[in-house]
């Protein structure tokens, strides 16, 4: 568990019908901070295809997704990814997540992030994790300060989300000073 009920395990093909629920339920809610989705990622097909996708992706090593779920009905209430994986000199990953409006403000999302730092230092050996929020998203700023991350940087138009290309606020916190694994 990681908190108050949720626990955060891998993500799986069995979760697509959960996760389609969530990201439905939370549509209008998640719209000012993401890409703007077809109406078939918020279906059961939708979310099994993008599943397959992330695991191929895990598979090859440049992914490790997770879902948060609550732990008494088994219900999806959030996600968490750490990507972009890249060993050699850099040694980093960047991270994205997302927590059901319900679960909003309740430690949720910073005991996550925590604990995906955790994996990418102890079983990965990152050096260090990076993440990017919108300029005015200060509650997920607010989750990576609490997390130990450290602002470095602002990236003009970033992503397209909501329509738009927006500018994000980028993150990082430095895992270890231990030299590259060979």
């Amino acid at each position: 568990m990681i908190i108050d009920g949720v626990g955060m395990r891998g993500v799986a093909l069995g979760d697509a019908a959960g996760l389609a629920e969530a990201f439905a339920r939370n549509r209008a809610f998640m719209a000012p901070f993401e890409p703007v989705r077809p109406d078939s990622f918020y279906t059961e097909d939708g979310q099994r295809e993008r599943i397959e996708g992330v695991l191929a992706e895990r598979d090859a090593g440049r992914i490790v997704p997770y879902v948060f779920v609550e732990e008494a009905t088994g219900t999806p209430v959030g996600a968490i990814n750490l990507g972009s994986i890249a060993y050699g000199p850099l040694c980093s990953g960047g991270i994205g997540y997302w927590v059901d409006r319900a679960w909003h403000g309740k430690g949720l999302a910073t005991a996550a992030v925590e604990e995906v730092c955790r994996v990418a230092r102890d079983e990965l050996g990152l050096h260090r994790v990076e993440a990017g929020t919108l300029v005015d998203n200060l509650a997920s700023q607010r989750v990576l300060a609490k997390a130990g991350f450290e602002p470095f940087g602002l990236a003009p138009r970033y992503l397209h989300i909501a329509g738009a290309w927006r500018d994000h606020r980028l993150f990082q916190r430095l895992l270890h000073d231990d030299p590259p694994p060979m």
